[in-house]
């Protein structure tokens, strides 16, 4: 088998890549569906939806999963709701306030002395500031896409390939951890790290999604592609 080539270009996503969103965008999206449908909804239900391609954006996913639930709702219904229980409502803190970051600051400052970082996300501008304004590895990255950034949401590759430019996609390498991840990464051809933790509901089947769609490894954890990265290099 021909080696693969060792990226130059580290393009990351944030949710669940960069950021624990267990208890912001997941606890949001349960409670928007319970409150529209008055459903008591989990996790293992969840990450079915997000096995799925498209669902990458989370307004999308909760609008969908109200109306099979027998409650029809539009995609600004359900992006009202959500961002009520995201960002707080009437003085009460929201689900934002949860937030926090799982690769080290450190490991950040390791691999920018090495490679270009970038972020290609699903969230919005405003959802990206508020969470990276104060965090110290925020100068190492180049470039940010987020979806205010570009017409096409993923799974389209339209933010790996404005990041790239004309560069040759073959330098790059984009870290995710969701089916959408994948499909942008193969339509823009740049390879594929999934981030998918040991123990995840639907394990093996999301294992071997990513397999088919094209990951050139699973990582339990982002900042455990410096083993990878060591190796390759």
């Amino acid at each position: 088998m021909k080696p693969l080539p060792v990226p130059e270009i580290l393009i990351f996503d944030v949710d669940g890549v960069l950021v624990d969103v267990r208890g912001t965008f997941w606890r949001s999206t349960l409670d928007t569906v319970r409150a529209l449908t008055g459903r008591r909804v989990n996790y293992r239900e969840l990450h079915r939806w997000k096995s799925l391609p498209g669902y990458n954006d989370d307004w999308k996913l909760t609008s969908e999963w109200a109306t099979k639930l027998g409650r029809p709702t539009t995609y600004e219904q359900a992006r009202k709701t959500f961002v009520r229980f995201y960002w707080g409502t009437d003085g009460k803190p929201g689900h934002v306030r949860n937030e926090k970051f799982i690769v080290p600051v450190r490991q950040i400052a390791r691999w920018a002395r090495r490679y270009e970082l970038d972020i290609f996300t699903g969230r919005t501008r405003k959802e990206f500031n508020y969470t990276f304004a104060g965090w110290a590895a925020r100068p190492h990255f180049r470039t940010v896409v987020t979806m205010d950034d570009v017409r096409h949401k993923k799974p389209h590759p339209e933010g790996l390939l404005r990041i790239l430019g004309k560069r040759d996609p073959a330098r790059a390498l984009y870290v995710g951890d969701n089916v959408d991840d994948a499909l942008a990464a193969r339509a823009a051809e740049v390879a594929f790290a999934a981030v998918l933790p040991k123990g995840m509901p639907g394990y093996r089947e999301r294992a071997a999604k990513f397999r088919e769609l094209g990951a050139i490894i699973l990582l339990p954890g982002a900042a455990e592609l410096h083993r990878w990265l060591s190796e390759s290099g």
